[in-house]
């Protein structure tokens, strides 16, 4: 299995090229086609009334404009592959929005992980877009630049999110060295949960992948930790994983696993919903 066209989101303040190498490795690897895409938001005019307070001038335009002008060339220039494997897509409107609905041109979608900023609706809110592309996404922590795919650890749950996660993750897990399927579970449900992983295990092996798994019973660690954990151990920079959330009156909310890794896992993440 393969991939034709890797997408990442590109933050027109971004200065450095964290998401955007690994991004570029991944296209690379797989002689995918990389498509930058960004965009600036801005607010509607602000009337107290009847009076227009603030509104958007055509010199914001133009500056705006310039801005994601100058981080295309910037893009394109700090992107190794052939010009015409790399295409730029922005535009003046909502971040999140933009890249849900760009998204459909993409086999995967690389983002840049943050903690969500004060103004969401003005900055790429990476979550809660995960749970609207349709597509997997490709979570990368600040620091991280390379991604290598060589060791793999699946953070299996027996529900739809996973069963998704696992077969997007499919042309990563094909070409790992060695992949690691491990469910956390109550002690009470370690027969059931052994038999669920041999499945995923099989199901796996039959597309060529090389893999082990494990069951481990629930402790006073939380489970995301234990990925983590389990990741350092067997030398994984990538976990594979589900991601579980919903919309409760416009916000999204998402369950301990999904915001803990979010928040806290060191190495790359690779999700569905």
């Amino acid at each position: 299995m393969s991939l034709a066209s890797v997408m990442v989101y590109v933050d027109p303040e971004q200065q450095d090229e964290g998401q955007i190498a690994v991004a570029e490795t991944v296209a690379s690897g797989f002689e995918a086609a990389l498509l930058g895409v960004s965009a600036v938001a801005i607010d509607p005019p602000f009337v107290a009334e009847g009076v227009i307070i603030e509104q958007t001038t055509e010199e914001d335009l133009k500056r705006i404009r310039a801005t994601l002008s100058d981080k295309e060339a910037w893009f394109r220039r700090i992107v190794r592959l052939p010009s015409e494997k790399v295409e730029w897509r922005w535009t003046i409107g909502f971040p999140t929005e933009f890249l849900v609905e760009q998204s459909r041109a993409a086999d995967l979608v690389v983002v840049r992980r943050s903690q969500l900023k004060p103004n969401y609706s003005r900055h790429l809110d990476a979550a809660g877009a995960m749970l609207r592309l349709g597509r997997p996404i490709l979570s990368v922590p600040d620091g991280v630049t390379r991604l290598s795919g060589d060791r793999i650890v699946v953070g299996w749950k027996d529900v739809r999110e996973s069963r998704l996660a696992v077969r997007d993750a499919l042309p990563f897990l094909t070409r790992a060295s060695q992949v690691t399927v491990a469910e956390i579970c109550t002690s009470s449900e370690q027969d059931a949960a052994r038999d669920r992983v041999r499945d995923v295990t099989r199901y796996l092996q039959r597309h060529g992948v090389s893999c082990q798994h494990e069951v481990r019973v629930h402790t006073a660690e939380p489970d995301a930790g234990y990925l983590v954990r389990l990741a350092a151990d067997v030398g994984a920079d990538l976990i594979v994983t589900g991601g579980y959330g919903h919309s409760r009156l416009g916000e999204w909310v998402f369950g301990g696993m999904t915001q803990s890794l979010l928040r806290h896992a060191p190495v790359c993440l690779l999700m569905s919903h």
